[in-house]
């Protein structure tokens, strides 16, 4: 396996200069962008597929890894309620250890491929899930065993490995080949792996949430506002979006409720029209304003 490879020209940087030792670390990290880069199409095309299966449904995101790739994959999947406000529960996590391998190495729990089959059996998954795999390797036996569960169940598979020709990449639907090469330490895919599988899950979450209504002309109109300083940026989005002073933006908000209604109000509609036409719009905010200016 490629990451399992080591760095000729850096296998001696312990006795290098502390400065130019970081520079080659850095350097190997120029890898992850091409990987994504590269890997943009297929990226594409399962985030397609996976608004598709969500956008009129109850479906979930059910992200599973092992070791640094599961941390990664549920560091993605738990920002996605404070910052667009998708359900919690509509995510799920199956990681090879289970939660406290998060915090605390359980290595060995990535060949437990019956464990991975159990979990993934007991959340029932559906058509309308959408899966999300990372494996460096490619090879973990758990994560392989809970994609094979999912997909048998008829549920959107999507992998990210960094090996080519890995097995978890073959077994999904829409696999994601984020070739990033040896490692600056041999094997410590927490690395350059790790840094294109955090680009990649980045730009999947974040598309994904913009094509479900989520993200309305560049902001985060389904954030929560949790505190003082997220209530400010609502007002703020509310002022943006319809042109109204700050003060009196965040007096509409208040009286809405949220961004997205305050924004259908100050079009016209009262508070219940504007939650009519919001659902009626699946939560896309642009379609629901079109739907009240042609019916004005």
């Amino acid at each position: 396996m490629d990451t399992e490879l080591g760095l000729h020209r850096t296998r001696d940087a312990a006795t290098w200069p502390a400065e130019e030792a970081l520079a080659a670390m850095l350097d190997n990290q120029q890898s992850a962008l091409f990987a994504v880069r590269n890997a943009l199409p297929a990226l594409a095309s399962a985030i397609t597929e996976a608004a598709t299966r969500l956008r009129h449904s109850e479906g979930r995101l059910i992200y599973t890894g092992a070791g640094a790739s599961a941390r990664l994959a549920v560091q993605d999947g738990v920002e996605l309620t404070p910052t667009f406000g998708w359900p919690h529960d509509r995510l799920a996590y199956l990681i090879a250890g289970g939660e406290p391998a998060l915090v605390r190495s359980a290595e060995g729990a990535e060949d437990n491929a019956s464990a991975g089959a159990t979990e993934m059996t007991a959340l029932t998954p559906t058509p309308s899930d959408v899966v999300i795999a990372v494996a460096a390797s490619g090879t973990t036996p758990y994560t392989r065993a809970v994609q094979a569960t999912a997909r048998t169940a008829g549920a959107q598979t999507v992998a990210l490995a960094n090996n080519p020709n890995a097995p978890l990449l073959t077994e999904a639907e829409y696999p994601i080949l984020l070739p990033t090469g040896p490692e600056f330490l041999p094997g410590s895919t927490r690395m350059t792996a790790g840094t294109a599988q955090k680009i990649a899950l980045n730009l999947f979450s974040t598309r994904l949430m913009t094509e479900l209504g989520r993200i309305h002309r560049g902001l985060m109109v389904d954030m929560i506002p949790s505190n003082a300083k997220l209530i400010t940026r609502a007002h703020r989005m509310v002022s943006t979006l319809t042109g109204l002073p700050e003060p009196e933006a965040a007096a509409l908000w208040h009286q809405a409720g949220s961004v997205k209604i305050a924004v259908l109000m100050h079009a016209g509609l009262s508070r219940d029209a504007a939650e009519a036409r919001l659902a009626a719009a699946a939560g896309r905010l642009d379609v629901a304003l079109k739907a009240a200016a042609s019916s004005s």
